[in-house]
């Protein structure tokens, strides 16, 4: 009998994941997005080998510069063109792609890793604690984000470090609340009920029984917020207030550029391209996860 109802639950799970690959399948933007996407982790990954001049990237040392080639236009030898220091833009942006998408998950991860305990211990306990996580949660969800995030970047050193301190501060709020609704909606479920009836800890019952059935909302917000978080680190790169010269990030060789358009276009257009192609990826891809596990997040 065990067997037999071990077969079913089998055959039940293949079944219930043909139905979502189905759901993704059926939204070609979402196949769009997870191609872009896989095609972006894969030049990430390899940006040493595909990267024509890595070294002026300031891969294995300090950004080389050759001001002999400065402001070379595209050509079969530069493909994206050099800047005001002779650098292969190419090889800047591929480099710039990889530090953007590490930036991401960086931020993410931390997010992550503060906001779901918060919501699920506000959730789970509810009462005057569960209410006091909830209102500090609120006190940052009132400050717009960047604006939020122009701050702790200002009270710190501008770097690359403490820009994505200032992006995770930003995020946390968020996945505190989606995941203080998802605790509170599944709490008084009878998988939960029978959990504690059996007299499992409080500890064993959030991260169990409870954590599990949050976990799709969660990762359909996180494949939403990699753009959003790539390009706060973009906007605060612009600005001076994120990685710091010859850093090849994406948003500060927009910034560099800008002064030279419309003469030297290329210097900001392929940067901003590959911003731009980023955030559409994950934005697709969030899309078609959202409609695949068909879960609602803001």
């Amino acid at each position: 009998m065990n067997n037999e109802q071990s077969t079913q639950s089998v055959a039940s799970q293949r079944e219930r994941l043909g139905r979502i690959a189905y759901r993704f399948r059926q939204n070609p933007l979402s196949v769009l997005g997870l191609a872009i996407i896989i095609a972006l982790v894969l030049v990430a990954v390899f940006a040493p080998v595909i990267a024509p001049s890595p070294r002026d990237a300031g891969y294995q040392g300090h950004p080389e510069v050759h001001f002999s080639e400065k402001y070379q236009s595209p050509s079969l030898e530069y493909l994206f063109g050099t800047d005001g220091a002779g650098r292969d833009i190419f090889s800047r942006t591929i480099f710039g792609l990889r530090l953007s998408l590490w930036i991401g998950v960086v931020v993410l991860t931390l997010a992550v890793l503060v906001g779901v305990p918060v919501g699920l211990i506000a959730g789970y306990v509810g009462g005057i604690p569960g209410s006091a996580l909830m209102r500090i949660t609120d006190v940052f969800l009132s400050v717009p984000p960047l604006v939020l995030a122009l701050g702790v970047s200002v009270a710190l050193k501008a770097n690359l470090t403490n820009a994505m301190i200032a992006i995770a501060a930003v995020w946390w709020p968020w996945y505190a609340r989606l995941t203080y609704g998802e605790v509170v909606a599944i709490k008084t479920e009878e998988f939960v009920e029978a959990s504690r009836g059996i007299g499992a800890s409080s500890f064993r019952t959030i991260f169990r029984e409870i954590l599990p059935n949050v976990i799709a909302p969660i990762t359909v917000k996180i494949s939403l917020d990699m753009g959003y978080a790539i390009l706060v680190a973009a906007a605060l790169g612009f600005i001076g207030l994120g990685a710091q010269p010859p850093t090849p990030e994406l948003g500060t060789m927009v910034s560099q550029g800008r002064n030279n358009l419309p003469e030297v276009w290329w210097h900001s257009t392929f940067p901003g391209l590959a911003i731009f192609v980023t955030v559409l990826g994950f934005n697709f891809l969030g899309d078609g996860l959202r409609d695949m596990f068909d879960v609602e997040v803001q």
